[in-house]
């Protein structure tokens, strides 16, 4: 071998060596995306025990969020895929979610033609129902359908499936490990959820339960949605049953709407809580709510909801992000996506 191709054969090796310590180099298909949400308002709420409050809040008509998404082509369809998602306050810089790094996602998992499998800090399917079929809010602004429906947003521990679509059915099957050493059952979560999707209609049903710390009770949850796109404006309307701890239990009825005129969207809805049991605390809730595209990825947005409680019902009118302090609210802030 001459001094030549001895140089020529180390240099190839050096490369191979160079591609193997970078993820993805020249074996496999890779992205990554790096993307998020800044979102920033005036909150002003009324009716509660404090009194008035106008405050400058954080992800009110969407979580401000960084997060970084990716997908790995490992070969005959094959597909490695991760998510993780940090929430932040914008008003005063600290994380959301309690402080968690990545609150509000954080999982890793495989794709193929027969599906996904999921596994980490999750949106349940229960939650992606009611917010992406039943509610024209999309559990945001001040008319958010979580003011007064359980929402069940996201389970710790979970491995989820998702099927692939089929005649326009999809479905997605969920299970949060209650990690209780000795017990099976004790918090653990289930969920699942169905889509029928044909042209301008959705029909979705969803399913959600939770055991206790000791596995002697549990939350029970199912949602029944339809969505339809008329063309100059689109519908919804959501039914929920609710079963909570110590035989509590409910109701809830959303009817909303969508009307897009240009860069302008109208919002409306109306959500009723009917409570089952001899206390009878029932509470209603209306809302309106307009945003303006000044970009594809900014918006100005404005919104009102009010809740009428009854016999003692507690709801309070929040957003996005936060719980509220009585049962009126006001919105107007502006939100751009990257």
């Amino acid at each position: 071998m001459n001094r030549v191709t001895r140089v020529s054969v180390v240099a190839a090796v050096s490369a191979m060596v160079a591609a193997a310590a970078v993820p993805g180099a020249a074996w496999a298909q890779s992205s990554v995306t790096i993307y998020g949400v800044a979102d920033a308002g005036l909150v002003r709420e009324a009716g509660g025990p404090a009194g008035s409050v106008t405050n400058v809040s954080s992800g009110v008509a969407s979580g401000s969020r960084l997060g970084f998404k990716g997908k790995e082509d490992l070969g005959g369809g094959l597909s490695a895929i991760f998510q993780i998602e940090n929430g932040m306050n914008l008003d005063n810089g600290t994380a959301a979610q309690g402080g968690l790094l990545f609150g509000r996602q954080a999982y890793v998992g495989l794709s193929s033609a027969a599906g996904s499998v999921t596994l980490g800090r999750q949106y349940s399917p229960y939650y992606k129902v009611l917010r992406d079929v039943a509610d024209p809010f999309s559990i945001g602004l001040a008319g958010n359908a979580g003011n007064i429906m359980v929402t069940n947003t996201r389970v710790d521990n979970m491995v989820q499936y998702a099927t692939p679509k089929w005649y326009g059915l999809t479905a997605e099957v969920a299970i949060g490990m209650g990690e209780v050493a000795g017990s099976f059952e004790r918090n653990r979560a289930y969920s699942g959820a169905a889509y029928y999707t044909r042209d301008k209609l959705v029909l979705a049903a969803a399913w959600f339960q939770r055991q206790n710390a000791l596995a002697t009770d549990q939350t029970r949850n199912a949602l029944l949605t339809a969505r339809y796109n008329f063309g100059p404006v689109e519908a919804m309307i959501g039914y929920a049953d609710n079963h909570a701890l110590a035989g509590a239990h409910s109701d809830d009825v959303v009817l909303g709407a969508i009307v897009p005129v240009a860069a302008h969207r109208f919002l409306a809805s109306y959500v009723r809580h009917q409570d089952k049991t001899s206390a009878n605390r029932d509470a209603n809730q209306w809302a309106l709510g307009y945003t303006y595209t000044l970009s594809k990825r900014t918006d100005l947005y404005a919104a009102y909801g009010h809740i009428n409680n009854s016999n003692g019902a507690t709801f309070k009118v929040g957003n996005a992000t936060e719980t509220g302090s009585g049962n009126r609210a006001t919105n107007l802030g502006v939100r751009h996506m990257f």
